[in-house]
């Protein structure tokens, strides 16, 4: 049912609430709070302290004063008193409440104390005659938007509650409210609006979080049940060459690597679909996996293709894998946007015929015109950069082929069970040996000279160095420095005898790829870059990493950027300039120099910034959660994960009774995957 038919709404208001997307009448019902401003903690005047906020019962014990200081302020002060004091309520701009109130009156208020010498001062607050609707409660404060106000919010509320909250279906089945100890639906909504008080608010909240995560947790099974189900996959046989080609490799695997390989292959060997993704951290040797499973398709006849999201990465993959196929009849070929025409034209007829094994691109792989002849395995990398529509896309180019997703963006495994439900999760955890600690310092723009003398002294003995800053173009709002003005000033002044490149998003492919290419020949020394460079090229050489406004970055972004260096046989060093004197950048650059864990630091990028930064779960395919915050309701949802598993192994498809509203939750949810749910 539409909002507008909420009294109090009407169309005008309607439009409004749209905007926080609000719709319908349930949608307002469970559009919870921001924030609370507690009106319950009623105290005596003699007991106020400076600064805090407080309710007080008074009465009104002498007549309204009113100060014009200047023109555009005026000050009005109404006397009250209690039986412990005396205290003067103070309104800016706001005459007009003086004829409100009259000597005797009894009132409630609430507001914030400001003691000034001998005279306590209650500034602007809220009042109401007797104990009613603005004070002695707990007041909730909504998001908004343009002209749409708190107290509005708070009355159409009231009247959706009042009206239809009733109404609402109790989602969750008796059994699970039982034994969970939860409030019902009804109570829970009236509490996270109005709670009665604090344990109410709290307990209201737990039932709405795990109704909601509920709902997240058995959808993505379901959807992950499907594809289990209806994708009959490939069986890749085991074949003597694997092991041989393991044993040739010029390194030996980690354990990490090993085990990680060891769930690739027995997935690849069962006849259902592989839904694998892969995590681990920058260097960790997730593409040797990705070239492990390419090489056991081949060796069954099947095609594979690997994705990625830039085509400097996709020729630094397309180079690595072709050097571990050169012993191998294996035709290994690179599909970009830069391709000639002509060239590209062949490449995709000799694609369509079967005569190239493994295909290595960018999202030109996922175009129309790009055909398989028999496709078994379609690889993603840095699948953060790509959309769950994106991978859906690759898949359909075959017949059920085997998915393996990687990425080096490290999520607590928790949220990867959300963000990637659909998809087991493996987890490289361990760095090759003999990989070199980085060795980060953050330091403030004072000791940029300083900076600038040790990277001028590594490039002297034959090393090169990455200088990162934010923005491309200097920013008037922001006192930046963009990469193009510290390119200019460095290159004229500081390292005038080097040869420097610059590296920005706004470039075109062609001539980013020629910058990055003379970088990675040794002809430039010092490369200064925008984020592009996050997710790269391996440059053994490179050893500094020098970041600009480090405070700008996430913390997450910052380690991806920090393992652009330490590829080689040198010290490696990562020095992040810190504009911001704040103790959360502090705390942030900090806990940068303590660990090189890219998981500890995911979590801790996650606690700080919270969940909507951290990622766009949008183009994962997960739904917006209304209430839950996926960080800090982890136990709601680790034990709404494991309330799902039993739900389903008890009833798969939710045709029970009981689970009859809960199925239906699930359809509403993923209205947006429908097709991909198992009831279709």
């Amino acid at each position: 049912m539409s909002v507008q038919y909420v009294k109090g709404v009407g169309p005008k208001r309607a439009a409004k609430l749209k905007k926080l997307n609000i719709y319908t009448v349930e949608d307002l019902l469970y559009f919870a709070p921001r924030e609370y401003d507690d009106r319950t903690n009623f105290k005596d005047i003699a007991d106020c302290a400076h600064g805090e906020k407080v309710s007080l019962n008074v009465q009104i014990s002498g007549y309204p004063s009113k100060l014009r200081p200047r023109g555009n302020l005026s000050i009005l002060k109404i006397p009250v008193r209690d039986k412990s004091g005396y205290a003067n309520l103070v309104w800016f701009n706001q005459n007009y409440i003086a004829s409100k109130l009259s000597m005797g009156d009894k009132i409630s208020v609430n507001g914030k104390v400001n003691i000034r010498g001998n005279e306590v001062q209650i500034i602007n607050p809220v009042f109401e005659k007797g104990k009613g609707e603005k004070t002695g409660r707990i007041m909730p404060i909504y998001p908004l938007t343009e002209r749409l106000t708190n107290n509005e919010m708070i009355n159409i509320v009231t009247n959706a509650i009042k009206d239809y909250g009733h109404k609402l279906p109790e989602i969750l089945p008796s059994y699970l409210r039982e034994e969970l100890n939860l409030m019902p639906i009804y109570e829970s909504i009236i509490n996270i609006h109005f709670p009665r008080d604090k344990d109410h608010y709290i307990e209201a909240r737990r039932r709405l979080v795990f109704e909601e995560l509920l709902t997240l947790q058995l959808g993505l099974f379901l959807i992950k049940n499907r594809t289990g189900e209806i994708n009959q996959g490939i069986s890749f046989p085991y074949v003597k060459e694997e092991d041989k080609l393991i044993d040739n490799l010029p390194f030996k695997l980690t354990g990490a690597q090993e085990r990680v390989y060891r769930e690739v292959k027995e997935d690849m060997e069962k006849n259902k679909q592989m839904n694998r993704l892969i995590q681990g951290d920058v260097g960790s040797g997730k593409t040797i996996i990705a070239i492990l499973a390419m090489f056991k398709a081949w060796s069954s006849g099947y095609q594979s293709v690997m994705m990625a999201p830039t085509e400097i990465l996709a020729v630094q993959h397309y180079e690595s894998i072709s050097k571990f196929f050169m012993d191998y009849d294996i035709n290994c070929k690179l599909l970009v946007g830069s391709l000639p025409n002509k060239e590209k034209e062949q490449l995709l007829e000799d694609l369509r015929l079967g005569n190239i094994d493994v295909l290595v691109g960018t999202h030109a792989v996922i175009q129309e015109n790009v055909e398989f002849n028999k496709l078994g395995l379609a690889i993603t990398d840095e699948q953060h950069r790509f959309g769950v529509k994106q991978r859906a896309v690759l898949s359909q180019k075959g017949i059920s082929p085997d998915i393996l997703v990687m990425t080096a963006t490290p999520i607590p495994r928790t949220l990867a069970l959300i963000l990637y439900g659909d998809l087991d999760i493996s987890i490289i955890d361990e760095l090759p040996p003999g990989r070199k600690e980085i060795e980060t310092y953050a330091v403030g723009f004072s000791m940029v000279n300083r900076v600038s003398e040790f990277v001028k002294k590594q490039v002297l003995e034959g090393r090169q160095a990455y200088i990162v800053c934010p923005l491309v173009e200097e920013s008037d709002k922001l006192n930046l420095k963009s990469a193009e003005e510290l390119y200019i000033s460095l290159k004229d002044k500081v390292y005038k005898d080097f040869n420097l490149g610059l590296l920005h998003g706004k470039m075109k492919s062609s001539e980013k790829d020629h910058i990055m290419e003379k970088f990675k020949n040794g002809k430039l020394d010092i490369l200064i870059s925008t984020t592009v460079i996050e997710v790269g090229v391996n440059v053994p050489n490179a050893n500094i990493m020098v970041v600009y406004n480090a405070e700008r970055f996430g913390l997450a972004q910052l380690h991806q950027l920090r393992g652009r260096v330490g590829r080689g046989e040198y010290q490696s060093y990562c020095i992040l300039i810190n504009g911001s004197n704040s103790k959360i950048s502090r705390e942030r650059m900090r806990i940068l120099q303590k660990s090189t864990d890219g998981f500890y630091i995911s979590e801790k990028d996650l606690e700080l910034r919270g969940p909507g930064e951290f990622f766009g779960t949008r183009q994962h395919g997960i739904p917006d959660l209304k209430i839950a915050n996926l960080f800090i309701d982890i136990d709601i949802l680790k034990l709404a994960q494991q309330k799902a598993k039993e739900i389903l192994e008890e009833d798969a498809l939710l045709l029970d009774e009981k689970h009859f509203l809960l199925r239906q939750n699930i359809i509403h949810m993923f209205k947006d995957r429908i097709e991909d749910l198992i009831f279709n």
